[in-house]
């Protein structure tokens, strides 16, 4: 009889995510392993998309959903207690799973396009109360596609000034327009991106002192001029929303030659200052802030991108504070789980907005929770 026809071996559902895992080495002792390392990524991230925010959460999860569970994988001895599966996520190699993470990410949508914000997020209760600092993490947001790239954690007694180089070389971003606050204005991160064949913006302050200060004097002398004496472009832009009134206006100017001798900034082509004037209930604001970046586009479409920053802190961080219910009070401390945690929730922060459904993500985490076909759905990709 031909062996085929007698196999009884189960056949499982294939998720493909999980193959841009496998280099993952696993951080427990050689021998017998009773809960493998691709079962238990697996259900953590399933367990995450339906709502669990602790292991206690993924651990009752894992006891709940086993039958479904074993649609994908054999799960011969059940699921991890919560405790075994905080042993297994502190000794995971957080940046080993954070480039997996990139990996798998860039498979699922190419280069990207348009504006890739970065910027640092601190999750504010992962510090505990023995004066262990808590978790800083740098993410790389693609605003247009409103999906996390990747991050990194920053390493303690370090800050985000040697992360984005390493965040940087995890990523596909030819192309791409990075932008990053005044903390990211360093010659060596410029010349990262550059290298990687995409252009940048950055927030210009203090930190960069004689740079900021040749810069304003270069507006200060044009503005006295009408810009007579140099090439620029201008655009105005008018924002009224909740009874706010927002007036920006964007100056770029092209001719930056003595900057670039003074300075020898790794690609530099233009500057730019933008001055808002926010009314408020009959106050008015006014703030003026200065920008260099390696673009010679016309300031109506540099202005936009400027915008487009912020969209990590409105579609990222706001996400995971409201959608994954308050990310800041995140009491997971041990070694690497608060770093691989957060890359579990920017899985699923991607994940949740594939459907096509007008549903909010909330409520899409919810749906996940309750709705076993459409959880699965999320993740076959």
């Amino acid at each position: 009889m031909d062996d085929a026809a007698t196999d009884t071996r189960p056949v499982f559902e294939a998720i493909v995510f999980l193959n841009h895992f496998n280099d993952i080495p696993d951080p427990r002792q050689r021998g017998k392993v009773m809960y493998p390392l691709d079962e238990v990524l697996l259900l953590a991230l399933l367990a995450v998309l339906a709502g669990a925010e602790t292991f206690v959460d993924i651990a009752c999860f894992g006891c709940k959903k086993l039958e479904l569970l074993r649609r994908f994988r054999p799960f011969r001895d059940g699921t991890p207690s919560h405790d075994h599966l905080g042993d297994i996520f502190a000794a995971l190699d957080a940046e080993q799973f954070q480039r997996c993470f990139a990996a798998w990410v860039a498979a699922q949508t190419g280069t990207p396009e348009g504006v890739v914000a970065i910027d640092g997020k601190t999750s504010r209760r992962s510090g505990g109360k023995a004066g262990k600092g808590a978790i800083h993490t740098v993410s790389a947001f693609a605003a247009r596609q409103r999906l996390v790239l990747g991050q990194v954690k920053v390493a303690e007694k370090s800050n985000e000034i040697v992360a984005i180089p390493k965040l940087l070389d995890m990523l596909a971003i030819e192309g791409a327009i990075v932008t990053i606050d005044a903390m990211g204005c360093q010659r060596a991160i410029t010349g990262k991106i550059v290298e990687k064949k995409a252009d940048y913006v950055l927030g210009l302050k203090g930190n960069q002192g004689s740079l900021r200060e040749d810069v304003e004097l270069l507006f200060a002398e044009q503005k006295a001029c009408d810009f007579a004496d140099c090439e620029f472009s201008r655009a105005e832009t008018i924002d009224a929303e909740n009874g706010r009134i927002e007036t920006r206006t964007t100056t770029v100017v092209h001719d930056v030659e003595l900057l670039r001798k003074r300075h020898d900034w790794p690609g530099l082509k233009s500057v730019a200052m933008v001055e808002s004037i926010r009314e408020t209930g009959g106050e008015i604001a006014r703030e003026t802030r200065l920008y260099i970046t390696s673009l010679t586009i016309a300031t109506a479409l540099l202005g936009p991108a400027i915008r487009s920053h912020w969209a990590i802190e409105n579609s990222l961080r706001w996400i995971l504070d409201m959608v994954f219910i308050r990310d800041d009070e995140c009491q997971v401390r041990t070694d690497h789980a608060p770093a691989n945690f957060t890359t579990f929730k920017h899985m699923a922060c991607n994940l949740l907005r594939r459907p096509s459904s007008k549903d909010s993500l909330r409520l899409r985490r919810k749906i996940a929770g309750w709705d076993d076909d459409f959880l699965v759905s999320l993740v076959r990709i």
